[in-house]
């Protein structure tokens, strides 16, 4: 072999390594050109209110709105993807990367509240609910799509604070999740695609306590009997007792997981530590316990999770009492 080919050949190994070494580096590929549609509601509609409470806390990985642009990353059934949502006045403009993008496209009306249908909701029941709707009749209940993750956010979020659970649900996205493709504003992840191989010691390091992670990976190992149950299912009681069947899954779960899968308009969250609490002095100037909350609310049966969405953009809150509730940390056990 000659002088020059040995050359070129070394110099090829060089090349190879430095990029192998780059990606090792920085494992996210650049980005290729993104899918794009546009979406024109029939009606008018808040979708960014709608896409926005899907994000769990601040520092959501999966999740984030940066300079008007809604930044969302997914583990579709075609695999991972990113979405960049630009809310205007009559119209939604998306861009999407990654093996995914086709289907996110194709959900982002969903997502958007296009499924939604307030029909037979009548608010006039009671003057505040009726004054709130009046103000916010473009109110849509977006949805995901995406069964499991909007379970597993859910389990995440029992019986510990908001700060507990965006935090834990931050740091397992970002060690066990998948980086999304695309442009993002930082790096972004989507949830992990398989729950149930995390480490028991990754959960204890993430701060979510064991009665949480173990029914998440339970539920991982019958995740697609559960996503193909609840799909197929006719009514919200029926997929609520297929939520309810696992090991660990109760009325506030699943009802989280139907709002925020499938923007259930009637799902209430009974058992939430304030939601009772919310509802009750906003409709009668006091408190109510669970119990309460329910008869409040049902002159607007199969549309409670729509008044309950109402009533928190009424700006009618119980003043506050004492301390926030102490988050309690098990890590140092």
């Amino acid at each position: 072999m000659s002088a020059g080919v040995d050359a070129r050949a070394d110099a090829a190994v060089d090349a190879a390594s430095r990029t192998r070494a780059s990606r090792l580096r920085d494992p996210h590929p650049a980005p290729g050109r993104p899918i794009e549609t546009e979406y024109r509601p029939r009606a008018a509609i808040d979708a960014h209110r709608a896409i926005a409470l899907q994000q769990r806390g601040t520092h959501d990985p999966a999740q984030t709105s940066v300079g008007g642009v809604i930044w969302r990353a997914s583990r579709t059934p075609m695999g991972v993807a990113t979405l960049a949502i630009r809310v205007e006045r009559t119209r939604i403009r998306a861009a999407a990367w990654g093996p995914g993008a086709e289907w996110a496209l194709d959900q982002l009306p969903r997502l958007c509240g296009a499924d939604d249908d307030p029909t037979g909701f009548d608010p006039r029941h009671h003057a505040l609910v009726a004054e709130v709707h009046r103000r916010h009749a473009d109110l849509r209940l977006g949805r995901t799509d995406l069964v499991f993750d909007a379970l597993a956010s859910a389990i995440f979020e029992q019986k510990v604070t908001g700060l507990q659970a965006f935090g834990a649900w931050r740091m397992i996205l970002t060690w066990c999740g998948e980086r999304a493709p695309g442009p993002t504003p930082w790096p972004m992840f989507a949830p992990p695609e398989h729950w149930q191989r995390v480490p028991s010691w990754t959960w204890h390091r993430a701060g979510l306590e064991p009665p949480q992670s173990r029914t998440i990976v339970e539920a991982a190992r019958r995740r697609a009997s559960i996503e193909q149950a609840s799909t197929v299912a006719h009514t919200p009681d029926e997929r609520d007792g297929v939520f309810t069947s696992l090991r660990g899954v109760g009325p506030w779960t699943s009802a989280e997981a139907r709002i925020r899968a499938f923007g259930d308009p009637d799902a209430v969250s009974v058992g939430d530590y304030h939601l009772a609490h919310q509802v009750g002095y906003a409709l009668t100037g006091h408190r109510v316990d669970d119990d309460g909350m329910v008869e409040l609310l049902e002159p607007w049966r199969g549309h409670r999770q729509r008044v309950i969405r109402l009533l928190g953009l009424s700006g009618v809150f119980e003043p506050r009492r004492g301390p926030r509730l102490a988050p309690e940390d098990h890590r140092s056990r």
